[in-house]
């Protein structure tokens, strides 16, 4: 199954199926054979990455609704 990532309201981004996490020098980090894990989008996780539930305390809001993104624009 290809990787699902799904945007949830007031919380994380849920990532389910194959996938890897890397940090800026390409280095994976250890999943321990996880296939579903949650990265924050608050800023406020003390583990970022990935969510510790810090958005619930935080009070963190953003609703998400599917869209059309524009096309990129060409490189020059």
């Amino acid at each position: 199954m290809p990787a699902r990532i799904t945007a949830v309201n007031n919380g994380p981004l849920r990532i389910e199926g194959e996938f890897s996490v890397c940090d800026p020098e390409g280095k994976e980090f250890g999943l321990a054979g996880r296939t579903v894990i949650s990265l924050c989008r608050c800023g406020h996780s003390e583990t970022k990455p990935f969510c510790d539930g810090s958005h619930k305390r935080a009070g963190f809001q953003s609703q998400v609704e599917a869209r059309d993104l524009p096309a990129p624009q060409p490189k020059v």
